[in-house]
């Protein structure tokens, strides 16, 4: 079964410095239809304004990947880490026992990201961060590994779900082969999902599908992440 959803029906909430859509409830925005997706229980689309983020505070036991689809972000946390993650690359951060930290745009223009929060298979683990820098090239046939609690990938969570993507150029047919449901966000670009046409902002679930096939109508750029 495969489920659209388009950027129109995404909860919008804005900030000022922050411009948020929430593909499921999250803080004041709240929908008893959209609380989670097998083990995601967080997904924003973040646009935030240059010099400005979010002021230090705290997490546990919960398995946040950011991925930065356009600007950079800039991490500082409680266990010491800090880093700049830049456009196409993604960091990690196990919230596990307790962590602090901060997020912020130090760049000149905005900083586009999805925020994407996964319930872990164990509580209270040691918290940690990473960050892996991606390739910009364009990719074909299946979209790469990026990250993972289930396969050896370059960034590890704590639960047995999955991260990949990439850019596609335009006229492009990806098959990707799925063993467990998936969510998929267009973060780029157009592109025929079925019979389906989605564009940037644009969303969807597959439940027990064998794969993900689709055709791009422009160059794009999709993640998919699966989960149990």
């Amino acid at each position: 079964m495969i489920d659209y959803i388009p950027l129109n029906s995404i909860g919008h909430v804005s900030h000022g410095w922050l411009e948020a859509r929430h593909h499921f409830s999250f803080g004041s925005y709240y929908n008893p239809s959209r609380k989670k997706f097998g083990k995601i229980c967080v997904i924003n689309g973040d646009c935030i304004s240059p010099k400005t983020g979010f002021d230090t505070h705290g997490h546990k036991n919960m398995e946040i990947i950011t991925y930065v689809r356009s600007g950079a972000i800039t991490h500082t946390d409680s266990q010491g880490n800090k880093g700049r993650t830049p456009a196409g690359s993604i960091q990690v951060m196990s919230a596990g026992a307790g962590i602090r930290h901060s997020e912020y745009n130090m760049e000149n223009e905005n900083t586009v990201i999805y925020q994407i929060w996964i319930e872990p298979k164990e509580n209270d683990i040691p918290p940690r961060w990473e960050t892996h820098d991606f390739p910009s090239t364009f990719v074909s046939g299946t979209l790469p590994l990026l990250v993972s609690g289930e396969y050896d990938a370059p960034l590890y969570i704590h639960q047995s779900a999955s991260v990949y993507g990439g850019k596609i150029k335009k006229g492009s047919r990806i098959q990707h082969p799925l063993s467990q449901n998936a969510y998929v966000l267009i973060s780029h670009g157009k592109l025929l999902l079925n019979t389906t046409h989605a564009v940037k902002g644009d969303a969807f679930e597959l439940r027990s599908e064998s794969c993900v096939d689709f055709v791009t109508e422009e160059d794009s750029e999709v993640l998919i992440i699966t989960t149990p």
